[in-house]
């Protein structure tokens, strides 16, 4: 049986309790959700969700070991093999050698770096919000090197190379998932108490 969005969060909450680290998982579910909607894999929104939450499952506790011990606690659980792929694969080059080869990993790939750089610069706004945040400022802080320096320039751009994107075109969608998303996230992280 397919894996629920309650499971995945049990899973998830077993082994993450910084708010942090909770609201990028709910951020990355989010934006995987709305990725599938406009990419025609509307029906299997629910699954990119999944991937989008548990993709960090191991990042709080084992970050030495990130994409690599996340795969034996999702063994443990009897998560389906799709999703421990799907998550392992964005740390392909980094910490595994899983290639994003499904349009859905690749998205992840892309996007998991980049929800951090524009939820960065979201912060830095008068409103705290993406709603009014435009694509020429957030590639203003792309190019700046030293703004939210531990998301990498260079997985966001390698993201959007394995897509046939260009980059730009990764950016302005993930900007608009996360404005589209922004009140379902914000809802989703006060129900937690993240």
């Amino acid at each position: 049986m397919p894996m629920t969005r309650q499971q995945a969060w049990d899973l998830l909450t077993k082994y993450n309790k910084e708010p942090f680290h909770l609201r990028h998982a709910i951020t990355v579910e989010h934006v995987m959700g709305w990725y599938a909607r406009q990419l025609g894999y509307g029906d299997q929104a629910e699954y990119w969700s999944i991937v989008g939450l548990l993709h960090d499952l191991d990042f709080e506790q084992w970050p030495e070991e990130h994409c690599v011990k996340s795969q034996e606690l999702m063994r443990q659980a009897g998560v389906e093999e799709s999703i421990i792929r799907a998550t392992a694969c964005h740390g392909w080059g980094i910490t595994v050698d899983i290639k994003p080869e499904h349009e859905m990993e690749k998205v992840l790939y892309a996007a998991d770096e980049l929800t951090g750089l524009i939820g960065a610069a979201a912060l830095m706004r008068p409103s705290k919000s993406v709603a009014d945040m435009e694509l020429k400022s957030l590639k203003k802080k792309f190019k700046d090197k030293k703004f939210a320096a531990g998301c990498s320039r260079e997985v966001i751009a390698d993201g959007a190379q394995l897509l046939g994107w260009e980059l730009d075109k990764l950016l302005d969608m993930t900007l608009s998932a996360m404005r589209d998303e922004e009140a379902a996230i914000e809802a989703a992280v006060a129900a937690c108490g993240a």
